[in-house]
Order: structure tokens, then sequence, then C-alpha cells
């Protein structure tokens, strides 16, 4: 099982490669018969100040580190995973870009798929992250998830 602690930030948005270098190690794991992978990618949503242009992400970095190693070993208790992996930005991240990333494997479809769904709740829910909305007119207000 892939269990190690990492470091999930990455300064700017979660490339391409980032993603593809996460994939192309699960090869490694001959047991693993699912992946499942969400993308969490800024909105350009329309606001009262203006049309969202980037999210500004900021972080408690030591405390997120320690809840999201908390949140993968629940995980990795609940379900029957090969492997979890998170990576989540900060610093700015344009509307079109990924700020979000997170890749559970298990031998079997179910597990994969509901690991990543909770994973994604509880990051969302329990990490100290934070988004600031920038817009075409101005700096706009803290995002608020829901």
């Amino acid at each position: 099982m892939d269990r190690k602690a990492e470091n999930i930030f990455v300064t700017g948005p979660v490339s391409a490669e980032d993603i593809a270098r996460s994939i192309q190690r699960l090869s490694e794991h001959t047991g693993t018969g699912a992946h499942s992978i969400f993308l969490g990618q800024v909105r350009a949503d329309a606001k009262d100040g203006g049309a969202v242009t980037a999210i500004n992400y900021t972080a408690y970095e030591e405390m997120a580190l320690e809840k999201a190693l908390g949140i993968r070993e629940d995980i990795f208790a609940k379900y029957s995973l090969t492997c979890l992996h998170i990576c989540h930005s900060l610093g700015e991240v344009k509307a079109g870009e990924i700020s979000l990333f997170v890749l559970a494997a298990s031998k079997h479809r179910r597990a994969a798929i509901e690991a990543c769904a909770e994973t994604v709740e509880r990051i969302k829910k329990e990490l100290p992250v934070w988004g600031k909305e920038i817009t075409d007119k101005a700096e706009g207000n803290w995002k608020v998830n829901t």
C-alpha cells in the first residue's frame, strides 16, 4: 500500500504532469483494479463583484498536513485501498485550472469510488485551507465551501 506521508500542497494549479505521474505510479500496484479520480476546477462564477477570474488559496500548512494525514489514515482504515493521493493548490489558481486532485485506488471499483468521494468531502469540510475569489472588477470575498 502507498501510505507514506507526503506534502499535499503545490504552488499554483495542479499540473497535468502531477496527475499523470500519480496515475503512472499505480502501474506498480498490480493488485489494483480500480482508480477513482476527482479533479476540482476553479469556476468563472458570476458574482456581485464581477466574474471570478481566479482563487488565491492560503492554508495553515502544518495543521492542514496533519489533518490530511489523519483523513488518509481514516480512509485507508475504512476502505481496502492500495493508494490514496491528495494534491491541493496554494497561491493563485486561475479559472479553468485544477486546484484539487484526489486519486483513490483499490482492488474493486466501489471502494475506490466511495473512498474518493468521502476524501473530497472531508478535505472541503476539515482542512484549514481558505480561498479568496478574485474577480475581473476587484478582489472578491473569501470562498465558502458548500
